[in-house]
Order: C-alpha cells, then sequence, then structure tokens
C-alpha cells in the first residue's frame, strides 16, 4: 500500500513520501520548516529493485545514459575502459547553469520534488543516492543553484549541480550538508532527468497564490461595502444559470463573506448595475480559480511521476528499459502560462476598485478619500502604485510557451519552457499581492470615513477587524507604503477566513 499523507507526530508534522501522493502543501511545509519527511519503506525498496533491474539492463545490452551518451550522442557507446567515469563525467558536463543564484527555499524544494519522484520507483539508481536527498533536506541544506539552464525539456543543469554536491565537488548552503557519496554510472543520468526545479517553483508560487486567490474574496467584500454595492450580481440563481466552477465559487464566498445567502432583485431606486469591477468579480476571479485548479491537477500528476528517460520497469517477463518524451513539460508550461493570464485579468480588477473607491460618485466621500485641509490627496499614490504592480504582472503574464528553441544539433526541436514561466509566475504572484494590498488599505479607509463596521460574527467583520487592529486610522496626508506592507502580511490570514 502507497501512502503520502502528513501526521502529526510528537517530534512535529510529518509527510510520509512514497512517489505517489505529494501534494503542493506537503511541499510548502517541507522546505518551510513546518514538516519533516519520512521515506515510505515499501517505496525505498522499490528504488532498490528498479536499481538492480537497470544494472541487470546495462549488462545486458545499450541504455540510453548509461552505456551511451546523451543527446545527439545517443548512438555513441561508452567504450569498456571509461565506463566507470562516465556517470562522474556526465554530471561535471552538465552542471554549466548559469545567472544568479536560485533562492534556498526554491532550491530546497527541488530536492523534495526530486525525492518523491525518485520513491515512485523508474529511476533505476541506487538507495545511497535517496538517503542523501533525505538527509539534505531534513538539515536544511541544498546546493548552489543557477537560474539559467533550462527550456522546459528537464533542469538538467540545475540537478547536475545537485549530483555534483552530492559527491563533494560543488558547495552547499543553508545547513549541514550530507556526507559526500559515490556516485554510479547509473545514477547520473537517472538523478537528473527531471524538471523538479521548474515543478518546486510552480508548486511554491501556486501554494501562495491559493491563499492571495481566497483573501481576493475578503478584500473584495469589503471594497462592495464600502461603494454600498449590489449582491444581486452574486445571487445564486444567476450563477446556477451559467455553472462554471470558479464563478460559482466566487459568488458564493462573496455570500458567505458578508452573510448574505439569498440576494433578492435590487429594489427600484437603488443603483441598479455596479461597475464590473463589483459586478464581474465572480466572472473574471472565477477564471483565476479555475487555472490554479487546472495547476494543482497538473503538478499533483507531474510531482509524483516517474518520468525518467529511460524509464525502468520490471513485468512479467523481466525487467525493461522505456526510452520516451515524458521530460517534455506541455502541461506544466500552458497551466502556469494560463494562471497567470488569469491572475492578470483578477488584479486588473482590484485596480479598478481601488480606482471606483476613490471616486465620490461611487463612495460619496471626498475624492481620494482625502481628509483635512482642502486639496488633500488622500490615497491617490496607491492608484499609482497598484498600477506599477499590475505592469509588472502584465509583463509576467506574456506566454513563456510563445518562444521555441531547436538544440542538439536540431535533436531536440522544441521547448516547453516551463522553467521560464515557473519563475515568472512567482514574480507575479509578488506583484499581485501588492495590488491586493493596496486595495485593502483603500477599502479600509473608506469604511473608516463610512463609519461603517461590519459585523464581527461575520467574516467580512473579522477581515475589517484584524485589518483594522493592523492598519494606523490616521487620513492625514502622509506616506502609505508601510501600510501597504503590512497589509500585503495580512493577506494570508485573510485567506484562512
Amino acid at each position: 500500500m502507497m501512502l503520502s499523507q502528513i501526521t502529526d507526530a510528537r517530534e512535529g508534522v510529518v509527510v510520509t513520501l512514497d512517489g505517489g501522493r505529494m501534494t503542493v502543501g506537503h511541499i510548502a511545509a517541507l522546505v518551510d520548516g513546518g514538516a519533516r519527511a519520512a521515506l515510505d519503506p515499501y517505496a525505498l525498496e522499490g528504488v532498490q529493485r528498479s536499481w538492480l533491474a537497470a544494472a541487470e539492463l546495462a549488462a545486458a545490452g545499450p541504455v540510453y545514459g548509461r552505456t551511451t551518451g546523451v543527446g545527439v550522442n545517443r548512438m555513441v557507446a561508452v567504450a569498456t575502459g571509461d565506463i566507470d567515469s562516465h556517470g562522474l563525467r556526465l554530471l561535471r558536463s552538465h552542471a554549466g547553469a548559469i545567472g544568479g543564484r536560485v533562492p534556498g527555499r526554491e532550491a530546497r524544494a527541488m530536492i523534495a520534488v526530486r525525492l518523491n519522484q525518485l520513491l515512485a520507483g523508474g529511476a533505476g539508481l541506487r538507495t545511497e543516492v535517496v538517503a542523501a536527498l533525505a538527509q539534505a533536506l531534513a538539515a536544511g541544506a541544498h546546493p548552489v543553484i543557477h537560474e539559467y539552464g533550462a527550456v522546459g525539456t528537464g533542469d538538467i543543469a540545475a540537478l547536475a549541480q545537485l549530483g555534483l554536491a552530492l559527491v563533494g565537488e560543488h558547495p552547499w548552503e543553508g545547513g549541514p550538508p550530507p556526507a559526500p557519496i559515490a556516485v554510479g554510472t547509473g545514477d547520473a543520468l537517472a538523478l537528473i532527468s527531471s524538471n523538479a526545479l521548474t515543478l518546486g517553483q510552480s508548486a511554491l508560487a501556486l501554494h501562495e497564490l491559493h491563499g492571495l486567490l481566497r483573501a481576493t474574496h475578503a478584500v473584495g467584500a469589503l471594497s462592495l461595502l464600502a461603494v454600498g454595492g449590489s449582491l444581486e450580481a452574486y445571487a445564486a440563481p444567476v450563477h446556477a444559470a451559467r455553472p462554471h466552477p470558479g464563478a460559482v465559487t466566487s459568488a458564493a464566498e462573496i455570500r458567505r463573506f458578508l452573510g448574505a445567502p439569498d440576494c433578492p432583485v435590487t429594489p427600484s431606486g437603488v443603483r441598479i448595475q455596479d461597475p464590473y469591477a463589483f459586478r464581474c468579480l465572480p466572472q473574471i476571479h472565477g477564471t483565476a480559480l479555475d487555472a490554479a485548479d487546472a495547476l494543482d491537477q497538473v503538478l499533483r500528476i507531474e510531482i509524483n511521476a516517474a518520468a525518467e528517460n529511460p524509464l525502468i520497469r520490471i513485468g512479467p517477463s523481466g525487467p525493461s528499459a522505456w526510452h520516451h518524451g515524458n521530460f517534455f513539460t506541455a502541461h506544466t508550461a500552458l497551466s502556469l502560462d494560463m494562471l497567470r493570464l488569469a491572475v492578470l485579468q483578477t488584479a486588473q480588477l482590484s485596480t479598478a476598485r481601488i480606482g471606483a473607491l476613490a471616486d465620490p460618485g461611487l463612495t460619496g466621500l471626498r475624492p481620494f478619500l482625502a481628509d483635512g485641509p482642502s486639496a488633500g490627496s488622500g490615497m491617490m499614490i496607491l492608484e499609482y502604485a497598484a498600477a506599477g504592480a499590475l505592469a509588472e504582472l502584465r509583463t509576467c503574464a506574456t506566454p513563456a510557451t510563445l518562444g521555441n528553441a531547436v538544440l542538439s544539433r536540431g535533436l531536440e526541436e522544441q521547448a516547453s519552457f516551463a522553467s521560464q514561466g515557473a519563475r515568472l509566475t512567482l514574480r507575479a504572484v509578488t506583484a499581485f499581492r501588492h495590488v491586493l494590498a493596496c486595495e485593502l488599505v483603500t477599502a479600509l479607509r473608506a469604511l473608516r470615513q463610512h463609519a461603517l463596521v461590519p459585523d464581527p460574527a461575520l467574516p467580512v467583520g473579522q477581515a475589517y477587524a484584524a485589518a483594522a487592529e493592523a492598519l494606523a486610522s490616521e487620513m492625514a496626508d502622509r506616506p502609505l507604503t508601510g501600510d501597504v506592507a503590512v497589509a500585503a502580511g495580512l493577506l494570508d490570514g485573510m485567506g484562512g477566513l
């Protein structure tokens, strides 16, 4: 029986890895110190069986990367006298990643993903490699990894740096490293045949984004109250008539936050239709919820996949090595692109609500929510700040899959650029957090000027109370940089309301 679960133990939270059930939440918990990893014994036995099977195959005939070169050298046999050093030479030649250093958190996520993938039992390497990776993860150690070296067909350069670190030829950071191990000829390609860095970065971005997407309902509900917006657009019958899952969920969340299970038709004499920023929140934000769910489904498959090339399998007739293209991350790349585009739409809606909150025609308050002397600017600058963050997000939303590359003398004539998509998604999440924080500061200011305190028993009241306690009530013209920074830190908690 294969399990991957989080359990509570006296020494803390334990994530059991088996190569089958890892989640995005598991990765975040492991790299942030909220949990420690335990290896499933049955999965470790599978790793051993796979290694023995791979050794048997390599002794009987050519196996890519074990008894042959790689890439366009796939048909070049490794000479008998070179076989013992082939794996180490492969790591050295491929550990040429360039550019800036990958943050330690992301490098640890790479280790967590690769460790779990190896436990799926398709790589054909020794259990000593798995044990060393587990020791590094437990100690918080990670190799120095450089960001450029992949195009969405395998994080080979980054993982080769990991391989050299395991043998003691590349530096570690963050914690006490595992003792150096010998890397056999069959271990090298088996270790680096993965997109573990891309998947780890994608998982961390998605984990953070899940919280921000939930917090959007809290912030949006506060803004809706501040402009006296209509709830008619969130009514259950409206969304039952066009039941996209994300839109249905988003509308239901706004109703829950505001304690409005029933949203009646707008009475005569009341503003019939709000601007899109309020009226179309479920439809626009719902696409981001759906896109996040789609990426989550893709990552659940990828981080638990035995996608090594070749794939080692043991069947009724004995072991076999399957050569394939499962390293190509088209699903991941396209899902990342879709998510960034959807988050851009949500962020644009947030900036539109900031503009609406600055408009006396919608709030009945002074322009830019100014207070005190005449011609005050109030929160005017937050429109500009949010627009600047939105511009960054818009740049990040450009689809990485629009690119292409022809490499290795034409043998590899397509690329997904999922690696670039993952880094862009991390940047996009940071920009989105700042946009949403600007809206939170603005909505709270408007509610305070209205002297409107939401019911503390409702989720929207709890969101208001958290913001009101943390953010200064001073309305005079002053720098708002600190306010936005505090609001950005509040969003994760609001995502759990």
